[in-house]
């Protein structure tokens, strides 16, 4: 008995609770009616605002640049030849560039600050004036204006070739802070499919030159760095065999050439006297050596720039940035429901606030 009361007490109220929250729901509404004056205002406002941020909003303008990336790993039959050269101590390169920036490496390395600040600091040439992207940056989001009456600061430019090792603290904490907020919020790079070796590179910002020159820089700079990288040790190896085979090449002909003046010396020898053929007969044996050397020197160096072809990373750019640049822009009508949307709802959530803590309080 005691059981079956509990249970109709329990029913009546979860019956009350939800009638309760009926009534409130219900009073609520009709408060919320009863100031729909204030809401209504509230909603104009918020959407004059987010027409005049939609009016003077700067558009934003994206530059994309996408190349493909293949870099040779295996060497086939010359690698076989490279492996049979170094069993007898000749060293033609074929052993990679030193680090590996490939794949998801790649990607980091562009966002790096080496990478950016050289970027930022090539000179270019923008509507007939030779400047640096740095100090472009600068003047298109005048960020000089913010320096004005900071003597620290006035004076700093980033003057096209300047020396990077006598640069400041100042510029170098300028420069730091342009990396971050280009990495962050400009600047973006990413595989166009997992699968493949595509490469795809954006920026944005509210200057279209800026984005389109700044795309195409920072891609040939990380280019030439990851060129220069991957075939550093095998070019070394051909500069090297190239001078020795120059020089045995001068010591050849300087044989030849002393071969002909000691026969123009003794144009009719004595068969008698032996001496008289040794000058020449040194002379012959030193060409014979240097053509031995001279042959086996320019195969090697044949073989090592065969290498280092191989080794070099071919970079194909497949679509580059070109003018007029996409352009993304808050239309006027986009921005006058946002803030209308957006200036009701904290209008409606600080009344409904308001009115909750008063009833508590009574």
């Amino acid at each position: 008995m005691v059981k079956v009361d509990l249970e109709e007490n329990l029913n009546n109220s979860e019956e009350i609770t939800l009638k309760e929250l009926i009534l409130k729901m219900q009073e609520w509404w009709r408060y919320l009616l009863s100031k729909w004056v204030i809401i209504l205002v509230a909603g104009i406002i918020g959407g004059a605002i987010g027409l005049t941020y939609a009016y003077f909003k700067k558009p934003i303008y994206t530059a994309e640049l996408s190349f493909a990336l293949q870099d040779e790993k295996s060497g086939g039959g010359l690698g076989s030849a490279l492996g049979l050269a170094s069993q007898f101590g000749i060293d033609l390169g074929g052993g990679g560039g030193g680090s590996e920036f490939s794949g998801d490496n790649l990607l980091q390395l562009m966002k790096s600050r080496t990478m950016v600040e050289k970027a930022l600091l090539n000179p270019v040439v923008i509507e007939g004036k030779r400047e640096t992207l740095a100090e472009y940056y600068i003047d298109c989001n005048k960020i000089r204006e913010g320096w004005k009456g900071k003597p620290e600061l006035e004076n700093i430019h980033f003057l096209p070739d300047a020396d990077r090792s006598k640069f400041t603290l100042k510029q170098d904490s300028i420069l730091g802070a342009f990396h971050k907020t280009l990495i962050t919020n400009n600047l973006t790079v990413d595989k166009v499919d997992k699968k493949l070796s595509i490469i795809s590179l954006s920026v944005k910002s509210t200057n279209e030159l800026f984005s389109k020159y700044f795309t195409e820089v920072l891609a040939k700079v990380v280019s030439d760095f990851y060129v220069q990288t991957k075939t550093e040790k095998s070019s070394k190896n051909v500069a090297i065999l190239q001078r020795q085979t120059d020089s045995v090449r001068r010591a050849l002909n300087g044989a030849i050439s002393g071969v002909a003046s000691s026969i123009d010396a003794a144009p009719n020898p004595n068969p008698a006297l032996q001496t008289l053929h040794v000058p020449s007969q040194r002379r012959q044996v030193d060409v014979q050596a240097n053509t031995a050397i001279l042959g086996e020197l320019v195969k090697n160096l044949e073989m090592a720039k065969m290498s280092l072809l191989q080794e070099t990373p071919l970079i194909q750019v497949i679509d580059r940035p070109i003018l007029p640049l996409e352009k993304e822009r808050t239309g006027k009508l986009k921005g006058l429901i946002i803030g209308g949307a957006v200036a009701i709802f904290l209008t409606i959530l600080a009344m409904s606030i308001t009115k909750f803590f008063k009833a508590i309080m009574l």
